[in-house]
């Protein structure tokens, strides 16, 4: 199955933080028959996301801060539960990530594994989030993390037993994407010890 895709037209509906476009495209599907089509399409950056975890104390790192989005959408204070993470901007995703860590969480790690890659929200972000893991132990500790106040973070560091985490999936507690995402390879590559 080939597709074609035509970019007839676009606009800018918005630069204040990120870019929102308005696109005007001809789709030509399977059996080429064409389609015009408006999409529109936020451009954030990419990102990156890291699991902390720690084998011995059965152990992993996570935060806790206020998104609007959610809010907006049900979350009645708005506060989300989420591995660490942050925008690229002009970093490799490597050193985005260790940034990320020792400013959200406090830990400096010094070892990083990339596990995948995946689209953020397809069909509206261009966003491509790199995935990470790393152990972490109390000795990789240098502050009590919080995120950056000039970017307005006001981030709660929490150190959760990895089976407790992952069942607040089933609870409703966690609701990220990315932090489930990470959640579920940790279980199915037993990045931490279960229980037994």
């Amino acid at each position: 199955m080939k597709h074609k895709v035509n970019i007839i037209s676009h606009r800018v509906l918005s630069d204040n933080y990120y870019l929102l476009k308005d696109y005007t495209l001809e789709h030509t599907r399977d059996k080429g028959r064409k389609q015009v089509n408006r999409r529109e399409v936020y451009d954030r950056g990419n990102g990156a996301v890291i699991l902390l975890y720690n084998k011995d104390k059965r152990s992993i790192i996570l935060t806790r801060q206020f998104r609007l989005p959610t809010y907006l959408n049900g979350n009645p204070d708005g506060l989300l539960i989420e591995a660490c993470a942050g925008q690229l901007d002009d970093e490799n995703p490597e050193d985005c990530i260790k940034r990320e860590t020792e400013e959200e969480t406090g830990f400096q790690v010094k070892s990083v594994k990339k596990v995948f890659e995946a689209y953020s929200s397809p069909g509206v972000l261009t966003e491509i989030l790199h995935f990470y893991t790393a152990a972490y132990d109390d000795g990789m500790r240098k502050s009590k993390g919080g995120g950056l106040d000039e970017e307005g973070e006001d981030i709660e560091v929490l150190e959760i037993n990895f089976d407790k985490a992952y069942s607040m999936i089933g609870s409703g507690g966690i609701k990220d994407c990315k932090t489930i995402m990470l959640l579920q390879y940790a279980m199915i590559n037993e990045l931490v010890n279960s229980k037994g």
